[in-house]
């Protein structure tokens, strides 16, 4: 917990899909916690869900000795929210040069559409190199008042 009364959790696990399930429990309890609905919660999770495959397949390329490494931190002042960073220990990538999946030669790929689907569900997508190594994602879904 930091000064304010937020909350930081951090997970750190090989690059494992079975790591997923797991990953996807913590998302769900701390979207709770926060105050997302359930509808914003199922996205939260599904975005997660994409950054950890990615950063499992394509950062890490599957090689069980490099980490996956969550982070999840709520705010409650002012407007609560999310704020979840998935970094990987892969060479990294320039995101400018990810294929539109909506351009009509990617429309029939089976893949190519995560970071999308990512920007579309999150308030606030931002991918960079990791001073560490790596890449990294960091992603904000903001708490909606309620009506």
């Amino acid at each position: 917990m930091t000064a304010n009364g937020d909350h930081i959790v951090r997970l750190e696990f090989t690059s494992a899909f079975e790591m997923l399930d797991f990953v996807q429990v913590v998302s769900d309890h701390i979207s709770r916690g926060v105050g997302l609905d359930e509808d914003a919660s199922h996205w939260v999770s599904v975005a997660i869900r994409e950054s950890v495959i990615n950063a499992i397949k394509h950062g890490n390329r599957n090689d069980a000795s490099k980490h996956v490494f969550v982070e999840f931190e709520t705010a409650t002042v002012d407007v609560p929210a999310l704020t979840i960073r998935v970094r990987d220990q892969g060479e990294g990538f320039d995101p400018e040069t990810v294929a539109d999946p909506l351009a009509p030669e990617n429309l029939l790929k089976s893949s190519g559409r995560g970071i999308f689907l990512i920007r579309n569900f999150m308030d606030d997508v931002q991918l960079q190199r990791a001073p560490q190594g790596g890449m990294e994602i960091c992603m904000v879904k903001r708490v909606q008042a309620q009506a």
